[in-house]
């Protein structure tokens, strides 16, 4: 049984609820599915209309925060949405693979984000009824403030959150107007609203990090606390290739965000998700609180990974553990 927690028994909006579909999202997200498919859109759909769960997204925007970030947060989201971007230079310039990769480093360098890589594109990443043509995705990730954060599932928290969104859709059009620049076509792609593909497994596939037991990334540095940007281009860009840290068995034996999830939606165990066997947040437990709260954000916040220069350290203790176990 989950520890104590100051958020639970926790009891949703009546009104929140009555905005919720028949379905399950969990069903709408393959749970339990021993099949490979194409995910479907469960949540921040551009359109709400789209979605079964519409209403409810609709009903998230309802929440007061009582705090004026949310609201200068979402204008700045659309001044940075209609900032135009670069004219498409005639003529693309040509690189080696390897020479184009290395260029991105310097969105690191000049602080536009912290962390960034490519993946070839898998049709497997894009959204049922949605199609992606570009060959290569790069992925941004903006790093959370872990003082601010750290107050999840607070107003400051989800405040932070959306300055961070914020930050990620700055530097998907950065890299995008950089591309075009060199005579690429390049789409910037923006959370929550990505429309057309699932970032994580992308992210994943680009080398950062794994998958944790809370259904987000944990990377090596960047811990669980930071978002996604990404760049859609056939800019002949070397991939990044995926890691591993032992971060997947950590998350085996850890149970800190599984105790401190007021809703208690994380599993002790993997689950099938689409054919694939995956840690997996139940969605019709998650969203309520999540909702409520204006994006939650404890089990990323709680994650020892997400605690500032701790990431290195256990990555270097879980590196050894394993070269004894192999000796």
């Amino acid at each position: 049984m989950p520890r104590k927690n100051p958020h639970r028994p926790f009891t949703p909006d009546p009104a929140q609820m009555a905005a919720w579909p028949e379905v399950s999202g969990n069903k709408i997200n393959g749970l339990g599915e021993s099949e490979r498919r194409r995910p479907e859109m469960v949540y921040w759909a551009p359109d709400p209309d789209d979605i079964a769960h519409g209403d409810a997204q609709r009903w998230f925007f309802t929440v007061d925060p009582g705090i004026p970030d949310f609201a200068e947060a979402r204008i700045k989201r659309q001044e940075i949405f209609a900032a135009p971007m670069a004219e498409l230079a005639k003529t693309p310039a040509e690189r080696a693979p390897d020479e184009w990769t290395s260029l991105l480093d310097q969105f690191i360098a000049d602080g536009i984000c912290e962390k960034i890589g490519v993946a070839e594109m898998q049709e497997a990443w894009v959204y049922e009824g949605t199609k992606v043509s570009q060959s290569r995705v790069i992925l941004a990730g903006v790093q959370h403030d872990y003082a601010e954060i750290s107050h999840a599932p607070a107003p400051r928290a989800g405040a932070e959150v959306m300055q961070q969104y914020n930050r990620a859709a700055m530097a998907a059009k950065s890299i995008a107007s950089w591309l075009r620049s060199e005579g690429w076509e390049a789409e910037p792609v923006t959370g929550p609203m990505t429309s057309s593909l699932t970032m994580i497994p992308a992210a994943l596939a680009a080398g950062f990090g794994e998958l944790g037991k809370h259904g987000s990334i944990i990377d090596r540095d960047l811990g669980a606390s930071f978002r996604l940007g990404a760049v859609l281009t056939d800019a002949p860009f070397a991939p990044t290739p995926p890691v591993e840290h032992g971060i997947d068995g950590f998350c085996q034996s850890c149970r800190i965000c599984e105790d401190a999830c007021p809703p208690e939606a994380l599993s002790p165990v993997k689950q099938t998700v689409r054919g694939v066997e995956k840690w997996y947040v139940d969605f019709d437990k998650c969203l309520p609180f999540f909702n409520q709260t204006q994006g939650c954000a404890i089990c990323i916040a709680v994650c020892p990974w997400s605690r500032p220069g701790v990431g290195p350290n256990l990555a270097a203790k879980l590196a050894r553990r394993a070269e004894r176990t192999a000796e």
